[in-house]
């Protein structure tokens, strides 16, 4: 069990051994928390609302109903994940209304434990699964929800819970894990001033997703505004189409994927595929052993330490979650200026432009590196753009194959459609994804230092300066 927030003692004493009465490590650790100024999380907040499962036999392809589950919730993340298959239509009639509102805390108990969001909006058409918690403050919301989302919360679980355990079979002890107050003589101005970064990361958090959308919004409107004189009409595949192929899977011939490539090579100034535009890819550093030796991985950032984007690292919205640190004396193979990297295994689509990017950044042997030669910010991001639009209506995932979210081969990409849009438009969308996402995502990110900073302060009663 490794952590920031818990120590692991190098011996124990015999004392220790009979009062403890037990030969299991886990039961000597103890958490790192200098500050005795603490309230339980109990006396924070209402009684806890609980889920309930609907089954399987509920979902369907569309409905005006949803069913939250705890995937939903993400470590990277202060708000709920609406664009994950962990939230799922159901029929109305296996609704069940908890009057999901703004400000609501939910708490997983289940399979990532103690992850938490918070909602931005009331929710009035979306149930909870039984592996989650509403939580309600009686007070100082926000503050609590900081120390939620930390591992300092789920460290506390760590070591109340049994090893292997799940916080169903630790019931609710959670609630006695403790939120630490500040001691110094303007703690309220603390509590208010972490309170306001909390605020402002939801606020920046929910734009740069509104901006992403209407991004991707800008590019269908475009699409479908500017066909030419001909119309859609859907056929079944033929045998020729299966020979020219060389597939037998249903995606590349349902109704849906041809209507939307369709719209593609239809619109009035053409396509083209990525390698007709000057793009190519290549696959990200091999980081086995035999490879690069051994090498450290870190969670937090470290000096001299490579920075490295896995794609499961990247986000729904064209940026990157969460960087891991990786230690290795080997000169590794890195990202360079306006190169995207793409996932092309498991969730298919997702993608990051790399324009502020230092000479330390590196991503592993499942991620794509798309580059262009003749260098070009505009089309870089235009092409990232248009592939996230192509994620988003689901062709990615009907041109993939294979199970576990599927897998996007080299020999599959001559299907991929880039509309050829005019240059003024593709400066304007470029312009868009680099001030209205990926600017707001690096304030995101200065804010949470801030924001671990004061509580890493308070957690070692140490005093914040506003």
């Amino acid at each position: 069990m490794e952590s920031e927030y818990i120590i692991i003692p190098e011996k124990i004493n015999s004392k220790d051994l009979f009062s403890k009465k037990s030969l299991s490590a886990s039961d000597y650790h103890s958490l790192d928390m200098q500050n005795k100024n603490f309230i339980f999380v109990k006396d924070l907040i209402q009684k806890p609302i609980s889920g309930k499962e609907v089954g399987s036999k509920e979902y369907i392809r569309k409905s005006n109903k949803f069913f939250i589950r705890t995937k939903a919730l993400t470590k990277e993340s202060y708000l709920l994940d609406y664009w994950s298959e962990a939230i799922t239509p159901i029929k109305p009639q296996a609704f069940i209304d908890k009057k999901l509102k703004e400000g609501d805390i939910l708490l997983s108990k289940d399979s990532n434990i103690g992850e938490v969001i918070i909602l931005e909006k009331d929710l009035p058409d979306y149930s909870i699964s039984g592996g989650l918690k509403i939580l309600r403050a009686k007070k100082d919301k926000h503050y609590l929800f900081a120390f939620l989302k930390t591992d300092f919360f789920k460290d506390q679980i760590l070591l109340m819970t049994p090893r292997g355990a799940t916080m169903k079979h630790a019931k609710e002890l959670w609630l006695e894990a403790k939120i630490p107050y500040p001691n110094q003589k303007n703690s309220q101005e603390v509590i208010k001033y972490i309170e306001k970064l909390v605020k402002e990361r939801i606020k920046k958090e929910s734009d740069l997703r509104k901006n992403y959308f209407d991004i991707l919004n800008s590019i269908k409107d475009e699409l479908d505004n500017n066909q030419k004189n001909k119309t859609f009409s859907y056929s079944l595949p033929l045998i020729d189409d299966l020979k020219r192929e060389l597939r037998f899977d249903a995606g590349m011939f349902c109704e849906d994927y041809k209507r939307e490539q369709f719209k593609i090579e239809n619109y009035k100034h053409g396509s083209n595929d990525i390698f007709t535009l000057g793009f190519d890819f290549r696959r990200g550093q091999n980081l086995q052993v035999s490879q690069i030796g051994r090498s450290i991985y870190r969670n937090k950032e470290k000096p001299n330490f490579y920075k490295m984007v896995r794609p499961l690292n990247l986000s729904d919205f064209g940026t990157v979650a969460n960087y891991e640190y990786l230690g290795s004396q080997k000169d590794l193979q890195k990202i360079n200026e306006g190169e995207i990297v793409f996932s092309a295994e498991g969730s298919i689509g997702k993608f990051c432009v790399f324009i502020d990017v230092d000479d330390r950044t590196i991503t592993n042997i499942h991620g794509i590196t798309i580059y262009r030669n003749k260098k070009d910010k505009i089309e870089s991001a235009f092409l990232g753009l248009i592939l996230g639009y192509l994620r988003n209506v689901e062709v990615l995932d009907y041109i993939s194959v294979g199970g576990q979210g599927g897998s996007l081969a080299q020999m599959y990409w001559k299907n991929i459609k880039i509309p050829n849009f005019p240059r003024l438009l593709k400066e304007d969308l470029s312009k868009r994804y680099y001030e209205g996402v990926l600017k707001l995502d690096k304030e995101i990110g200065e804010i949470q230092k801030k924001v671990e900073n004061c509580l890493n302060s308070i957690i070692h009663n140490r005093e914040v300066i506003i």
